[in-house]
């Protein structure tokens, strides 16, 4: 029941005369000028537009006087209440929208905000009163049935085609000029219907709208039709024997107002023309049109359209409708149900763009591969073994021989000494290391935005890019900073004792060296046992010692690459986090935040 288009209320004040004589309710037979004129006198105080008519005995042709019901006090208005569930759910449509207009073009919210608007604007207006739209194809008798549910002849009837020109209101008490306004129907085109003989309508709180036809040849009348039926609570389609199964009548209106089934009457009009059974049968025909429409149908208790086969040129059924109508209107449920409706047929346009049938987020598994493309994309394994190596040579020199350190000094002289990486200052070692963050960045985006709506995938994925811009120089910085530190590494404790054993093994070599040359020049005398077995404890025990601390190296220089390659690995970690990890983070909580909105619109969160 959602409007088409948008109308001036003020439009109908230039309606022809045929139009404004039809709506006044004239029989169609001419009238003497003194009538004319009396009549013409009389319409100048139609000012309120609600015009109470009474029968008089002795008029001729079914025409009734005016009774002019300006004096009478206006009644106070009580402001329609939604129930609660109902207010929930408006409450979160509404959060709804407001977390969506950054993310969701205003296209896909509109509907969702007319709803908005509509039901804020009936909630002002009088919740004592039921405005149903009787509505119907050219020729289904409609008008016949609005004036017999209104006791008086107000719509005009007749075989030209459309009869119905503008929409006609027929109030059943006080207090419904606002919802009339509402509908753009002026003054000159609002009736009250023929007062009861016994006491309280029981119709009271009806507004009753007479529509033109949904079929009309004049897009005007069309216009009419669907502009009113976005705003009425509730709405009686009648259908004849000939076009119930029409098309344009399924696939426009019914089909899409299956959600309103509730406050829909489906009424099969001039049984009168159906031979015996015959109006059963088209009944149960009609009824599995409305089933195949989806649209549940009211039968056995349950809620849902109430169907009924009547006459109104006869009178035949018109108390039954009068009656399911009387007990409609004293429900007063009929704007909750009618919102509702609404509020329900907006969630499932909406769900496109809200639901998804498998968890989203980011996963644990998704975050530490995201942070070891990082730790790959700036090298933190190769720094960790670049820092290893750095403590194992620096241990090597501290503990080897004098000859191999004075070999390796001279191997080493031109390299650095201190174990810091080389920059990455080569174009294709820095284009490497960028592809890599940039492959980083896709991977976690995608598996991010991995069955999400397209919207708030697009979302993500974008966010991810924004984060990605300056990543890479970003992480070059601080792989300068949290790289291997400058200078030697730590020695352990135990280095100044390998260091003076390795120095006696020296010392050990140069006293049996002095002691065989004393002997050879004849300054000592002659014992090659001590001088030699100096010599080769210190030739053996010198390379022993080193290759001893070596082993002993490996483990504290294990442990320093490793924690090298840690400090790099958090420093990574930790730029690519606030960069791309914590603004999709924010999307997805974003996200989280309009699913749960979304649950209580469509009743499940209530």
């Amino acid at each position: 029941m959602t409007a088409v288009t948008d109308q001036d209320p003020t439009e109908h004040a230039d309606q022809p005369d045929d139009d404004a004589r039809t709506a006044a309710g004239t029989a169609g037979r001419p009238a003497p000028d003194g009538e004319r004129a009396a009549r013409t006198d009389s319409a100048e105080t139609w000012d309120d537009g609600l015009i109470a008519r009474r029968v008089n005995e002795t008029a001729e042709g079914g025409r009734f006087p005016v009774t002019d019901s300006r004096s009478a006090v206006p009644p106070t208005v009580t402001p329609l209440v939604y129930e609660k569930p109902l207010r929930s759910r408006l409450e979160a449509l509404r959060q709804l929208v407001g977390l969506s207009r950054t993310r969701l073009d205003s296209r896909t919210l509109s509907q969702a905000g007319r709803v908005l608007d509509e039901a804020s604007a009936r909630r002002r207006l009088s919740g004592q009163h039921t405005v149903v739209a009787i509505a119907g194809a050219t020729g289904s008798g409609k008008s016949q049935l609005f004036n017999a549910l209104a006791g008086v002849t107000i719509s005009e009837t007749g075989v030209r085609r459309p009869t119905t020109a503008a929409p006609i209101a027929c109030s059943w008490s006080d207090g419904a000029a606002g919802l009339i306004e509402r509908l753009g129907i002026p003054p000159r085109l609002r009736r009250r219907p023929l007062p009861s003989g016994d006491g309280e309508s029981p119709l009271r709180g009806l507004v009753l709208i007479d529509l033109p036809d949904h079929d009309s040849a004049a897009v005007q009348h069309r216009q009419h039709v669907d502009r009113i039926l976005g705003l009425v609570d509730a709405v009686i389609w009648v259908v004849d024997p000939e076009k119930y199964a029409d098309a344009v009548l399924h696939e426009r209106y019914l089909r899409p107002m299956a959600a309103h089934a509730e406050v829909m009457f489906v009424v099969l009009n001039q049984i009168d023309r159906l031979p015996g059974e015959a109006a059963e049968q088209v009944l149960d025909d009609l009824r599995r049109l409305l089933d195949e429409d989806g649209i549940a149908l009211g039968e056995y208790g349950e809620p849902g359209t109430t169907v009924l086969a009547l006459s109104a040129l006869t009178g035949d059924g018109v108390g039954e409708l009068r009656e399911a109508l009387g007990q409609f209107v004293s429900e007063r449920g009929a704007p909750n149900r009618r919102i509702s409706a609404d509020v329900d047929i907006a969630a499932a346009r909406l769900w496109p763009v809200y639901a998804t049938q498998r968890r989203t987020g980011l996963s644990e598994q998704a975050r530490e591969e995201f942070s070891d493309r990082l730790a790959d994309a700036v090298g933190a394994t190769a720094a960790g073994e670049a820092a290893e190596r750095a403590w194992l040579r620096n241990a090597n020199r501290a503990c080897g021989t004098p000859w191999l350190r004075l070999w390796r000094w001279y191997q080493d002289r031109g390299e650095p000494t201190t174990g810091r990486l080389p920059g990455r200052t080569q174009a294709d070692e820095e284009a490497t290391a960028r592809q890599r963050v940039e492959q980083a960045v896709r991977t976690v985006a995608d598996r991010a935005s991995a069955g999400l709506p397209a919207p708030w995938a697009q979302a993500v994925r974008e966010a991810a890019v924004r984060g990605s811009q300056g990543l890479p120089e970003a992480l070059d910085e601080l792989t300068a900073r949290a790289g291997v530190p400058t200078g030697r590494p730590p020695r352990p404790g135990w280095w100044p004792v390998a260091v003076l054993i390795q120095a006696s093994m020296t010392i050990l070599q140069f006293l049996g060296g002095l002691w065989l040359l004393g002997q050879i020049i004849g300054v000592v005398s002659p014992n090659l046992g001590v001088p030699v077995l100096l010599m080769v404890i210190g030739i053996v025990g010198g390379p022993l010692i080193e290759w001893s601390c070596r082993m002993a190296a490996r483990g504290p220089a294990r442990r320093y690459g490793l924690e090298a390659e840690r400090r790099l690995r958090e420093a990574a970690s930790g730029c690519g986090r606030a960069r791309v990890l914590d603004p999709v983070a924010a999307e997805l909580l974003r996200y989280r935040e309009v699913r749960e909105q979304y649950a209580r619109v469509v009743g499940t969160g209530r």
